[in-house]
């Protein structure tokens, strides 16, 4: 088997494993969309499990060679509050939803108000009033979940990610299949 005709195998592994994780996102998107409060309250679990796994980092870090006491006691207080906060998540997860819910609509918020400055900032150059348009978006989604907070917390989280997860998934799955159509006709 020639070396070339290896890369082109390898190749179609790739694209083929590129096209399941696409549409992986694709169906993961839609369900959290169609169920968002369900997909919320999976988020928050995940965020759960995650701090507990970075309370856990955070104790082997601890005790590892070097940095003295001072970094070590650093450490382990880390420990016991990325442990503690990731409980908490796991134990009151619809509350949990209801903190991420409020979190994102400030992250939007600024998010929204960088983006307009930004704007500003490179009006002269082609393609910023993209930045304008993006920057007014996060502001009316962020007025959205703030103004109907804690309700919001049913339906934000859960169709964000979801929206998310379909563009990155439709995203994917163009790159993949714009792969094989080059395999099958590549260009010299």
């Amino acid at each position: 088997m020639t070396t070339e005709s290896q890369a082109i195998g390898t190749a179609k592994k790739f694209t083929a494993w590129y096209i399941v994780a696409a549409v992986t996102f694709i169906a993961l998107g839609l369900f959290a969309i169609i169920e968002p409060a369900v997909a919320a309250v999976g988020i928050a679990l995940l965020v759960g499990w995650l701090l507990i796994l970075g309370g856990a980092a955070h104790l082997i870090a601890a005790f590892r060679r070097g940095g003295g006491a001072g970094r070590t006691v650093f450490q382990v207080l880390s420990a016991i509050v990325f442990a503690l906060a990731g409980g908490y998540v796991l134990s009151q997860p619809l509350l949990a939803v209801g903190t991420l819910t409020a979190l994102l609509g400030l992250v939007l918020l600024a998010h929204g108000v960088f983006e307009i400055v930004g704007y500003f900032r490179a009006r002269s150059l082609p393609g910023s009033g993209w930045m304008l348009f993006n920057g007014i978006v996060a502001l009316v989604l962020s007025v959205l979940i703030w103004v109907h907070w804690p309700s919001s917390s049913a339906w934000a989280i859960g169709t964000l990610v979801g929206v998310n997860l379909l563009f990155t998934g439709l995203t994917r799955l163009m790159v993949g299949l714009a792969g094989r159509r080059l395999l099958k006709n590549p260009v010299v």
